[in-house]
């Protein structure tokens, strides 16, 4: 009796977090397709007299379209540049012998006490010596360091642990280091390289204050920093404000709900095998 009404109460909790968490998000959605007269004459919660698009395509052709592919692609670079050299560097400390494999690691790890932000002004003293202020490669470049210690101490817990027999049994029949770890060792690993694509994602896609430090030409801003420039335009029509918001939430929340799976099967494994 009481494990069933544990079970009850536990249901009952993660529904109310549920709800508390997918509501906003729905509200806003509701919220993009109505103008200035629908918001403020009729009830918040009410749903709009018809789903009008009209907001959604003024701030996509009013610039917002701009920022957000650049979002896309700065964002997917950085992934890609971040996962192969974490993985790279994870599979040479935790597969090879080497002298001072323990001693790079330690360095790598440093960066997770680094505060994220701190090192801001170093940066930007580099970049314009080397005149990359201004260019979305110097948010490459920020995004790919300050995410590789995070991503490399996830496939760390995987890493140690695979069986060597896979390995040995490779190298046996003939397979070189580099085609053991693109043809053997990273495929094994997409579940834990899923998990680190997320949370890599979350950060690269709403980080804003290297973007608004290094990023002054409108063509080449992100998503965070271009809307509030975007948001003074229409300070007034709150349905293109709505609609701009979602237009910034949505790729998150399509990623997550497509890698979720794996993301739990990479956290899970992780966990097992650290």
């Amino acid at each position: 009796m009481m494990e069933r009404f544990g079970y009850i109460l536990l249901y009952t909790s993660l529904a109310a977090v549920a709800v508390f968490q997918i509501f906003p998000v729905i509200w806003l959605f509701l919220f993009s397709f109505k103008d200035n007269r629908e918001i403020f004459s009729g009830s918040p919660f009410a749903l709009p007299t018809e789903f009008n698009w009209e907001n959604y395509v003024k701030v996509w052709e009013g610039g917002i379209g701009t920022y957000f592919w650049n979002s896309v692609w700065i964002t997917a670079v950085a992934i890609l540049l971040t996962v192969l050299l974490a993985s790279m560097a994870t599979f040479a400390i935790t597969r090879m012998n080497w002298r001072f494999n323990k001693l790079v690691l330690g360095l790598f790890m440093v960066g997770l006490m680094i505060p994220i932000h701190s090192a801001i002004i170093p940066l930007f003293s580099m970049f314009l010596k080397v005149d990359l202020i201004d260019s979305p490669w110097s948010i490459i470049i920020t995004y790919t360091a300050y995410n590789l210690p995070i991503t490399m101490m996830i496939l760390l817990g995987f890493y140690y642990t695979f069986p060597r027999e896979i390995e040995e049994a490779a190298i046996m029949d003939g397979c070189s280091v580099h085609r053991l770890f693109l043809r053997i060792i990273l495929p094994m690993t997409t579940p834990v390289i899923s998990t680190t694509v997320i949370i890599n994602m979350i950060y690269n896609w709403n980080e804003f204050v290297f973007v608004n430090t290094f990023i002054s030409s409108d063509k080449y801003k992100t998503l965070t920093v271009g809307i509030q420039n975007f948001i003074g335009q229409y300070m007034t029509d709150w349905g293109a404000i709505g609609a701009t918001l979602i237009i910034s939430v949505l790729p998150i929340v399509i990623a997550f709900i497509f890698f979720s799976n794996k993301v739990v099967e990479g956290i899970s494994s992780s966990a097992i095998k650290g």
